[in-house]
Order: C-alpha cells, then sequence, then structure tokens
C-alpha cells in the first residue's frame, strides 16, 4: 500500500472508530470489543490469538457497536491499531491485553525492532495486562520495555470438557506433530526424531498437521519436508494432514498418544494446553513457556538453554530418547498430563478472572482525555 492509499485507509478507519467509540455504554456491564469487526466461529479455520478472542466472546459478545472496552491480543493485533487504541482512549474506555511473544534477533535476525513497535504500542497503552506465560512478561518488559502498570501471568486456556481423552488403546506410539509450521527445524527434526525412534519402537507412527508455512509457496514446503522423510526412509509411516478448525482439533488428539513440540522457546503454545487436556504426554524443548504449561509431570522436556540471539532446537537423538522414555510411563504421564490441565488451565477458571478485571474497569471507567 503505497503513503497516498494508506493516508485514505487511515482516515477512513479513523472516521469509523470514532463512530464506534462515540457513545460507549455505560451501564456497568462489559461491553468488549475485540479489534475486528467479526470473528471467525470455531468451524472456521483459525489459530493463535484469535481463539482466545473465541474464548472470551461465549461470555462478552463482539461488541461491534458502543462498546466500553478494548481487548488485544498481541498475536492477533488489528492492522488499524493506533487509531484504534486512540479512538478507546479517547472515549475513556478501558484497554486489555493479553501478551503472548516478541520479536528477538534468534528467531526475527532483520528488523524484530520495526516488528515490535506495535507490540510496545499495545503493552504500554493498556491499562490491565495478562501476560500468558512468565517467559512472556520476562521478553516483554526486555524488548518492548519494562511496564508499570498492572499486570498478571494467566496461562493460555483449553475447554477441558471438549478436549477430553479418547478411549483406552494400547500405545504404539503415534506421535503428533501439529500446529502452524513456521520453522522449517521444527518438522524435520520431528522426522528425523521418529527414524530414531523407529529403531527400538519400529510400529512407530507419526501424524503431521497444519500448516506447512516457513515459506511462501505452503506446497513447497510440504513436498520439501516430505523429501526429508523418504530420505530418512519413514514416509511411509507418516499421516500428512493439512489445517483443521477448531472444532476438529480434540478429534485429531485422540488418535495420538503424544505430542511432539520441539519449537525452542515458545511462549505459551494453545496447543499444548489443548494435548495436556486430551491427555497426551508431551515431549518438548524445555524453553520458553512451554515448562510452565506442562508442569513437572506433564510430558519430558530435553534441556535447552535461554538465548535472545541464537535458537537451540533438540536435536533428533535428543527428542527420540525422550519419545522413547515416555512409552514405558505412558499411563502415569497421560494421568498427569490431564490433571494439570484440569487443575490449572480450564477455561473456565480463566474467563472468571477476565470477568472480574473487565467488571472492575468498566465499573471504574478510565477517565477521557480531553481533545485527544
Amino acid at each position: 500500500m503505497n503513503s497516498l492509499l494508506r493516508l485514505l485507509w487511515l482516515l477512513k478507519m479513523s472516521l469509523l472508530e470514532h463512530r464506534r467509540w462515540r457513545k460507549p455504554l455505560r451501564d456497568g456491564s462489559p461491553h468488549v470489543f475485540y479489534g475486528y469487526d467479526r470473528l471467525p466461529a470455531r468451524t472456521e479455520s483459525a489459530s493463535g490469538g484469535i481463539i482466545k478472542c473465541q474464548d472470551l466472546e461465549d461470555l462478552f459478545p463482539n461488541a461491534a457497536t458502543s462498546p466500553n472496552l478494548l481487548y488485544l491480543v498481541s498475536s492477533a493485533l488489528p492492522p488499524h491499531l493506533s487509531v484504534l487504541i486512540r479512538a478507546a482512549k479517547r472515549a475513556g474506555c478501558p484497554i486489555v491485553l493479553n501478551q503472548n511473544g516478541v520479536a528477538y534477533p534468534a528467531w526475527h535476525p532483520r528488523g524484530w525492532d520495526e516488528a515490535n513497535r506495535p507490540l510496545a504500542m499495545a503493552y504500554h497503552a493498556a491499562d490491565h495486562v495478562f501476560w500468558q506465560s512468565d517467559f512472556c512478561r520476562v521478553s516483554a518488559d526486555r524488548y518492548l520495555g519494562e511496564r508499570k502498570g498492572p499486570g498478571e501471568i494467566l496461562f493460555n486456556p483449553v475447554d477441558t470438557r471438549v478436549f477430553t481423552p479418547g478411549p483406552s488403546r494400547p500405545v504404539t506410539p503415534v506421535i503428533l506433530v501439529s500446529g502452524s509450521h513456521l520453522f522449517r527445524y521444527r518438522l524435520e527434526s520431528a522426522v528425523l526424531a521418529l527414524a530414531e525412534l523407529r529403531k527400538s519402537s519400529p510400529a512407530a507412527r507419526m501424524i503431521v498437521a497444519g500448516r506447512y508455512c516457513w515459506g511462501a509457496d505452503e506446497n513447497a514446503c510440504r513436498q520439501d519436508i516430505m523429501s526429508v522423510a523418504t530420505r530418512a526412509g519413514v514416509d511411509n509411516a507418516i499421516d500428512w494432514r493439512g489445517t483443521y478448525t477448531q472444532s476438529q482439533a480434540p478429534a485429531l488428539m485422540r488418535e495420538a498418544d503424544i505430542l511432539l513440540h520441539p519449537k525452542y522457546n515458545d511462549p505459551c503454545p494453545r496447543l499444548v494446553v489443548e494435548a495436556l487436556s486430551c491427555g497426551l504426554p508431551v515431549v518438548y524443548s524445555a524453553s520458553g513457556g512451554v515448562p510452565e504449561l506442562v508442569g513437572p509431570d506433564g510430558g519430558i522436556g530435553v534441556p535447552a538453554p535461554r538465548d535472545w540471539e541464537q535458537d537451540h532446537p533438540p536435536t533428533p537423538a535428543e527428542l527420540a530418547a525422550a519419545l522413547e522414555s515416555v512409552i514405558p510411563r505412558h499411563a502415569a504421564l497421560s494421568a498427569n498430563a490431564r490433571q494439570r490441565a484440569t487443575s490449572a488451565l480450564d477455561v473456565r477458571s480463566w474467563q472468571e478472572r477476565h470477568a472480574g478485571i473487565f467488571s472492575k474497569l468498566t465499573l471504574n471507567p478510565v477517565t477521557a482525555i480531553p481533545g485527544r
């Protein structure tokens, strides 16, 4: 978009947001706007931050007109963020931010500081921040600037009534690798780990699901990683899937025995929380926020240093060793995983905490800023 078109677009969005926030409802109840006129249904393909908005929309429908609170998710910020924040502030309406990860040199070598500018804008404009993990808090303060306002750590949730374990069956094992595959190493290390594991567990199989998106052409990325599997001799042991909707996710997870999550420094992956709720032990890189989610008994982590300058993904041999150690302990680890989800990660507690903050902020609204 050239500069003139962008200016015209911003003027249009400014007018629309001025109208939206001109008369916020002041009835003491939260009327929450999520930054988008429409959120996708659970039967539509969606991922990341938008799913958290869907969780809240169950209790607080998207108030596209006359909202009195703006809810933002750092991984799903609207493109007209600055306009939206100014409109909410001008109307004296509070802003709540759900803070995920940030850009840093290891995974965003070029332009990480530029990528963080909208994140910093939301971070310091918010009247309350929910950090998705302590790792998210540390990384945000480091790369967005230390925050002075109120906030708390609140892990990503899962509906434990929907994401439930499947019927008991012998452990093959079937290993699930899922999500948005933004980094090639994530799938390459998983495929090579399967090849290593099949030396001791020849019946082991793998399901690979989600988007293949480390390059511009998703089909080329898929063909690339399938060729890795062919060279490793495990192409016939992998079930290649595509994207899936949120409503399809529980059935997908019930097909598997173990979730393999080799991503380094993942801030707070929803995928891991959903797998725990389905009773899947998690084998993971013990970095980022994942150890906080899994807890001490919900799986096995491969040790990794904390480094902002370079990624340290687990090696295939390390992942295979962790997978192999899960197999004889699967029943106990599966029960621990489910217990972890129901006791610490259930969506109802997450919604209740949001409801408390929303009510507090809308009963005591932020004073409007005159002339802004």
